[in-house]
């Protein structure tokens, strides 16, 4: 008997290239979209500048004038983004964080401008932390001992509140990690008649490296660091405990700060709570895309568009990301 030859291989029957074949096929079965509306737009504004100040460590990325952060805002409203965050550096700090209790400071100031420019075309949202306007920078003020005082600072985060709540804002970013801050800051809103001012809590923020180029966009003035309230870049579930927290103390949503390194936070965090989830695209994750596509490493402009999905993916519904406006320029030309 003959002995048989190669046999041809069995014919696949199931092929997932299929829904692969052409771009609108790929669009048409794509899991998850990314559209302008769910981006935010973070800013700095500067209170001594007449123009814009390139920050070096984040290319494409400035210290805003408030003639030039109206600009953007009004593009940023143009483009159909989800909302525009406020960072306010003073031209004075001191250690109790005074200018942050300012109805006339720059970040209350900074929100009037915008509010004024685009009106309810987007969301104008404001980080309700010291750490800016603190000599120390760090994110509340200090007890005898130098430590960070939880209690007396939820004393301070009420009264910023406040005073943007006054200014016209529609959502605060309490980013402090200091325990009961979310309860103490929509007890403080409720009380002073602002019921409307929606809380997007920083729930788990980690003590991360990547938040190094952020230390330049705001002057920070911080020597040491903030482990003793920022999270463990070791846990997950501590992640999830405190987002929970936030959302029974009255979180309107919640947030993962860094995106990209605490994906795996994001997921559980989406899955456990019923409020909208945000994440923080942050600095040191923009700079590193920005560092290898300068030395044509990688293709800068999928690389921002992948990031972008890979956190949507993730489970976030709000992305924050110092891309955002030109990813929804890019995605009009998908």
């Amino acid at each position: 008997m003959a002995p048989e030859g190669p046999r041809e291989p069995s014919r696949p029957v199931i092929r997932p290239r299929r829904l692969r074949r052409t771009a609108a096929t790929r669009a048409l079965v794509a899991e998850t979209s990314l559209e302008a509306r769910q981006l935010v737009l973070p800013v700095f504004v500067n209170e001594v500048l007449d123009a814009p100040r390139p920050i070096s460590s984040m290319p494409g990325v400035v210290q805003h004038s408030r003639d030039s952060l109206r600009a953007a805002a009004a593009e940023a409203a143009s483009l159909g983004l989800g909302g525009i965050m406020l960072f306010g550096l003073p031209a004075t700090k001191d250690a109790a964080g005074s200018a942050a209790l300012d109805p006339e400071g720059v970040l209350s100031v900074a929100v009037r401008d915008v509010v004024a420019e685009v009106g309810d075309a987007l969301p104008v949202m404001a980080d309700l932390c010291l750490d800016e306007f603190t000599d120390h920078g760090h994110c509340g003020v200090l007890d005898a001992a130098g430590g960070v005082d939880n209690d007396a600072t939820l004393t301070s985060y009420v009264e910023m509140a406040r005073v943007l709540a006054d200014a016209g804002v529609d959502w605060v970013g309490p980013s402090g990690m200091m325990d009961g801050q979310v309860a103490a800051i929509r007890d403080g809103l409720d009380d002073a008649g602002h019921t409307d001012v929606a809380i997007m809590a920083y729930s788990a923020k980690y003590a991360s490296a990547f938040f190094g180029p952020f230390r330049e966009a705001v002057d920070s003035s911080l020597t040491g660091d903030r482990r003793t309230y920022q999270q463990d870049p070791a846990n997950g579930l501590e992640g999830v405990r405190e987002a929970l927290l936030d959302v029974d103390e009255g979180a309107d949503v919640v947030m993962v700060k860094p995106a990209l390194a605490y994906l795996d936070v994001l997921r559980r965090v989406r899955d456990a709570v019923d409020v909208p989830v945000a994440a923080y695209n942050i600095s040191g994750e923009y700079s590193m895309v920005e560092a290898a596509a300068a030395h044509g490493w990688i293709d800068r402009e999928a690389a921002i568009l992948e990031t972008l999905v890979s956190i949507r993916r993730a489970g976030a519904d709000v992305v924050l990301t110092y891309w955002a406006a030109e990813a929804a320029r890019l995605l009009t030309r998908r």
